[in-house]
């Protein structure tokens, strides 16, 4: 399954550089491992998304010590895939 998430300006940069390997998501998607991720990045100044989006694989899952119906989970990215 692939999952279009949004991510703000902020952080899309940091996931780029592989810095940022991790997302806190409410699962309501119920994320597993081996799905795949697509990063829309978002400007919430303007409320528009940017057009730069990158593809990641979901790789581990936990929701220790998070709040209730949240997930984090760790990816990779895919870069044969990746869009900037």
């Amino acid at each position: 399954m692939e999952h279009h998430l949004k991510i703000n300006r902020e952080f899309f940069d940091p996931v780029l550089k592989g810095i940022k390997t991790f997302e806190i998501r409410f699962n309501n998607r119920n994320f597993q491992v081996g799905d795949l991720i697509l990063l829309n990045e978002w400007d919430s100044s303007s409320e528009v998304y940017t057009g730069r989006k990158v593809r990641g694989q979901i790789m581990y899952i936990t929701d220790y010590e998070q709040k209730e119906d949240y997930v984090v989970f760790s990816f990779k990215l895919l870069h044969e895939n990746m869009v900037v």
